[in-house]
């Protein structure tokens, strides 16, 4: 299913910052355009509607 994938805190639970990460599967490992990291939910899913509508991206916890 595209989209945004990975669990959501509720808003009031979630204490850490997280980014989505989109990786493009026909680009090659170190290519500037094989991550994209995306700031929010609502920045993914526009994103993924203008450039790659099958594709998904994952939340992952930023490390500080």
């Amino acid at each position: 299913m595209p989209g945004v994938q990975g669990h959501r805190l509720p808003t009031r639970e979630r204490l850490t910052m997280t980014v989505l990460i989109y990786v493009d599967t026909n680009k090659q490992v170190g290519d500037r355009d094989h991550l994209k990291v995306l700031a929010s939910e609502i920045a993914a899913e526009t994103w993924l509607q203008e450039h790659d509508p099958e594709g998904v991206a994952f939340e992952y916890e930023v490390l500080e």
